[in-house]
């Protein structure tokens, strides 16, 4: 960035005052009891996300049968929605009162309430409690359990069939409560055609407003065909169901438990993740999305009750990061990690929701770098590019080099010719939040609304051009 001017910085928004938006943060495991909420609220407060992924905790909440104790759950809710964000519910996991395997299993993780009907009508009579107990609040979006396609949250054996009829019942619960509540289901991580048929084929999905998906991956180029294909497979069961990504992040350190781990992860190549990952899910136009998570925190997936060293298994997947006491818990202070940082910068970039755009023209133009004329720069295969409408009427266009993010770093050029402006745009480094002004030495005018931007910027993770409407016209 060398040859560009700095202007500015992109001023991060608190989430109080964002009224729309697609991104979201996980506020998972307190179920668990894993961390401590009363020192993130602040931070989470900062981010500008608006959605806000928990996790219900009946093993939490009824320790005496008949019993529920929401006290827990109603200062995590009642604080979040003081802040500006709005949680959404995933509803589990199961309950050693009711169910014989579930007394073994730390938070009775993957424990779903199907064997009996002594356990089945207690987890609706739970449900149904809950959904009614947050509907004055305004939270009406459920989802139906946790990655119950993976071994671990479904742990006697993932059967989509099991869990397309186990959706069924839930949702009885959810609408008897709160008629106009939004179920979603899905929660998926394994992305099977023949689990995803065998739900579809229950006909759960009459009365669903959502399906989510999970995605963990150093790859962003997979997420428009995992989209495409939940896509296809949904919308022939439910035309109108929404889409959304519940859970995607990385690792911050390389010796984590969990998803991605053992990779070469550092602070800068998570917040990376973090921004390929979710421009992508943006340009894939998903309802609203998850970035996991808030905290460092133990993985606790496959604990043993009174076995403690079962589940000091700590993930770094936190846009903070924490020490952790003798029982595993995420104290002392809490800290932003670069993650936090590129979040702030793009949910102020994306407030009240820009709409993905195939109306801007440009193109990009091979041609030899100033720095070897031998090589070539890049051509429209080597990069991910796309555009959105702001609300404002400015445009906001965006690129990035999808290299392998674990082994290598770029610092390139490209070359790319833009239509139908009148002024140039400035570019935007979301690691940073810094706005840069574009030199004259960048710009080659061919007409009154068409220029070519010679040898900016290209990094391995998205960069903005933003054109704004109300600018003042560029010398030519």
């Amino acid at each position: 960035m060398f040859r560009l001017k700095k202007i500015g910085e992109v001023q991060p928004v608190a989430s109080i005052n964002v009224k729309r938006s697609k991104l979201g943060l996980g506020f998972e495991k307190l179920d668990r009891d894993v961390f401590d909420p009363e020192k993130a609220y602040p931070y989470v407060a900062q981010t500008g996300v608006k959605w806000i992924r928990i996790q219900s905790g009946w093993a939490r909440t009824e320790k005496v049968k008949g019993e529920y104790d929401f006290a827990w759950l109603d200062a995590i809710v009642d604080n979040l929605l003081k802040i500006g964000t709005m949680p959404w519910v995933c509803l589990c996991y199961g309950n050693a009162l009711y169910s014989e395997a579930a007394k073994t299993v730390f938070g009775a993780v993957g424990i779903p309430p199907v064997k009996t009907e002594e356990e089945r009508k207690a987890w609706y009579r739970y449900v149904f409690t809950l959904v009614s107990r947050y509907k004055a609040r305004g939270v009406d979006r459920f989802e139906v359990w946790n990655e119950p396609d993976g071994p671990w949250c479904w742990k006697h054996g993932p059967s989509g069939k099991e869990y397309g009829e186990f959706v069924k019942a839930t949702a009885a619960a959810i609408h008897e409560a709160n008629s106009a509540a939004k179920v979603i289901v899905g929660s998926v991580c394994m992305h099977t055609l023949e689990w995803t048929i065998d739900m579809c084929e229950t006909g759960c999905l009459d009365n669903v407003w959502g399906f989510t998906y999970h995605c963990y991956s150093a790859d962003e180029t997979e997420n428009p065909h995992v989209v495409r294909f939940y896509k296809s497979i949904l919308k022939k069961y439910n035309p109108a169901i929404k889409i959304i990504q519940g859970e995607s992040g990385s690792q911050s350190r390389p010796d984590g438990a969990g998803a991605l781990n053992g990779l070469a992860w550092t602070q800068e190549k998570q917040a990376k993740q973090l921004l390929r990952h979710t421009v992508s899910d943006l340009l894939c136009d998903v309802e609203f999305m998850s970035f996991f998570s808030t905290m460092d925190m133990v993985e606790a997936l496959c604990g043993t009750v009174g076995d403690k060293s079962s589940y000091m298994d700590y993930g770094y997947f936190g846009i903070l990061s924490a020490t952790f006491d003798e029982d595993g818990r995420s104290t002392g202070e809490y800290t932003p990690k670069k993650s936090f940082k590129a979040l702030q910068v793009l949910a102020s970039l994306f407030k009240e929701e820009p709409e993905v755009t195939e109306d801007i023209i440009y193109f990009l133009k091979p041609q030899s770098s100033k720095l070897m004329n031998y090589k070539q720069e890049v051509c429209h295969n080597d990069i991910i590019s796309g555009g959105f409408n702001m609300p404002n009427g400015n445009v906001l266009f965006t690129y990035w080099k999808p290299t392998d993010l674990i082994n290598m770093s770029i610092d390139e050029t490209m070359t790319i010719a833009f239509g139908g402006f009148k002024k140039l745009p400035k570019l935007i480094d979301p690691m940073t939040g810094t706005i840069y002004a574009l030199p004259d030495e960048m710009v080659e005018w061919k007409s009154e609304i068409a220029f070519h931007l010679n040898h900016i910027p290209l990094r391995d993770y998205p960069l903005f051009l933003l054109f704004e409407q109300d600018a003042p016209c560029a010398s030519r």
